[in-house]
């Protein structure tokens, strides 16, 4: 492991993709011609190291561009190494079709666990040269998405804010700031509506044909594969769908309801759903220093894994968090493997979602620094994405003891709204899954009838949401617009709702036997990727969500716990 002082003091090299094709046609062949085991991981050694920097670099690059999409260096590189990266992949793909002919696959098997060549056919056969330059071109739409809502600039309340900043104001006490403020988040989207809808319509187009290409139907097959869903279907989560519209959709409309009693509205539109009290909501107590500070000792209270972790993140500068111009309006948590080193990237707005990325990205970044230190390859450290978000989604749950240190006397009330949220976003995040599943199941579908395909999907999974008479962008179905996952990452927004199961699993574990609860989680995070979706739910003691009543098992404590809060 390379020696660490900050990012930001990090340097940065262009890779040379040239002499990367060279080392993986002379590895290829070293593999396929080796004669023992131990040559053979000398070689998957020797590849860890080499890609290690590559990717460190090309984190690096991803970092300083979405710091500032406008710095000229840093775009121009970003657009190199997407440009570039999908021409390397033949020549990676050579090195795993050498793993997985070789003779020595029962070895590997043995050192490394199972998983590791599995993860590498499932990657062999996810990959078509064919899809090489549709992948360039992928790469600049979600790129151009990522610039357009970058450069938000929205007069309001007497200055100028980008997305997030705007954000803030859907919490304001006042219900005529929510309202102006929600019209001018809806205006932002409404005047790019072409541009968005394009960007997408190409983006269906484009993934369409890599299905093709690799021989299905449409992308939806490729898509699961990109996520790298290997023990579950399509099926199943539809299952699982239909469970959340059972058991979560009709309390979260008694949710709604008691809210706009306790806010004094007589119907709760679209503009008062953020606000959980009359008198506002929690708060942070402290800007970024101070919040930060608060973390630390939080973490140093919560175990001693978690304290060396945090000092490690504060020591070497590894969290990016003001809200800033021309910063990307997203969060994120990604990894500079030569340093075994987690990178938590926000936009602080003031609200409780800045607390939130101190438990959600931080527990993203946690679970990283184990599995970096826990298992033996580069290769193991990730695990699937729907598993990712347990870790995360669980230390948000684990940070409840500690609201005081964060929100003072209004503690209690963000314990409150974080649940509520926690429970009301898994309607909107199966929509999300359903949504894709439409537009790819039909790529023929013009911008206009996917925006009302997503209205209709509000009516079912969310129908407390009213937009009121004067919004009509949103409700023709432009809020999914806003939302990055659509346009970067399809099919990956369902393992927020999947790992949300996990996560309040992981809240009533806490509360009824912390010791085994924490001994749990803490295995979770060390696991990474050496197993896959199901055996990691296992091996951590936590429930299958696509079983029969699986749903209800998990949420029904948080549910509980609500329903007491609302009474009174």
């Amino acid at each position: 492991m390379k020696t660490l002082t900050t990012f930001e003091e990090l340097e940065y090299t262009r890779p040379n993709f040239e002499e990367l094709k060279a080392f993986y046609t002379d590895l290829n062949a070293r593999v396929t011609a080796a004669k023992s085991y131990d040559e053979v991981k000398a070689c998957i050694l020797e590849e860890e190291k080499i890609s290690s920097h590559f990717t460190t670099m090309a984190v690096i690059v991803s970092i300083r561009h979405t710091v500032d999409t406008s710095d000229e260096f840093y775009e121009k590189e970003d657009e190199y190494i997407n440009q570039q990266y999908p021409e390397l992949m033949p020549y990676t793909q050579g090195f795993n079709l050498a793993l997985l002919n070789s003779p020595f696959k029962a070895d590997i098997d043995r050192e490394y666990g199972e998983q590791f060549l599995k993860a590498i056919q499932l990657g062999v056969d996810s990959f078509s040269e064919k899809n090489i330059a549709l992948m360039q071109e992928e790469n600049e739409l979600t790129n151009r998405y990522q610039r357009l809502t970058a450069a938000c600039k929205i007069p309001f309340d007497g200055g100028e804010h980008n997305l997030y900043g705007i954000m803030k104001y859907f919490s304001d006490p006042d219900r005529e700031v929510r309202k102006a403020a929600a019209k001018k988040y809806a205006e932002f989207f409404e005047q790019h509506d072409t541009e968005m809808g394009e960007i997408f319509d190409r983006l269906v187009k484009i993934r369409h044909q890599m299905g093709l290409n690799m021989g299905f139907k449409n992308f939806v097959p490729l898509g699961y594969m990109q996520q790298g869903r290997m023990d579950y279907d399509e099926k199943d989560v539809a299952s699982f769908r239909q469970q959340v519209l059972t058991e979560i959709v009709p309390f979260c409309c008694e949710l709604y309801k008691a809210q706009a009693k306790r806010i004094g509205v007589e119907k709760l539109y679209f503009y008062d759903e953020e606000l959980k009290f009359l008198g506002g909501n929690a708060v942070p107590i402290g800007d970024r220093a101070y919040l930060v500070e608060q973390a630390r000792q939080m973490y140093h209270d919560m175990s001693a894994e978690t304290g060396e972790f945090i000092d490690f993140m504060i020591e070497h500068e590894l969290m990016d968090l003001d809200n800033k111009p021309n910063k990307a309006a997203t969060g994120y948590m990604t990894t500079l493997s030569d340093y075994k080193a987690p990178f938590v990237y926000s936009c602080f707005n003031g609200t409780t979602g800045d607390v939130d990325v101190l438990t959600h990205e931080m527990g993203h970044a946690f679970a990283g620094y184990m599995a970096m230190r826990h298992q033996p390859l580069q290769a193991l450290w990730s695990e699937p994405t729907d598993i990712a978000e347990i870790h995360s989604m669980s230390m948000e749950q684990f940070a409840y003891p500690y609201a005081e240190s964060f929100f003072g006397d209004k503690a209690d009330l963000y314990r409150f709204q974080h649940l509520q949220e926690a429970l009301t976003f898994v309607p909107f995040g199966v929509a999300v899954d359903e949504f894709q599943h439409i537009v790819y199941e039909n790529p023929d579908m013009t911008p206009a009838e996917r925006t009302a395909a997503w209205r209709d999907l509000e009516k079912k999974y969310m129908p407390w949401r009213d937009y009121g008479e004067d919004n009509d962008f949103f409700n023709r179905g432009g809020w999914w617009y806003h939302k990055l996952h659509i346009f970067h990452y399809p099919f990956y927004y369902i393992n927020y709702t999947l790992t949300t199961m996990g996560a309040l699993e992981f809240k009533k574990k806490i509360a009824t036997d912390k010791t085994a609860g924490w001994r749990d989680y803490m295995t979770l995070c060390k696991l990474g990727g050496s197993l896959g979706y199901l055996d990691t739910l296992r091996a951590a003691n936590l429930a299958n969500p696509f079983e029969s009543g699986g749903v209800k098992r998990a949420v029904s404590y948080a549910i509980n716990i609500l329903k007491e809060d609302i009474k009174e």
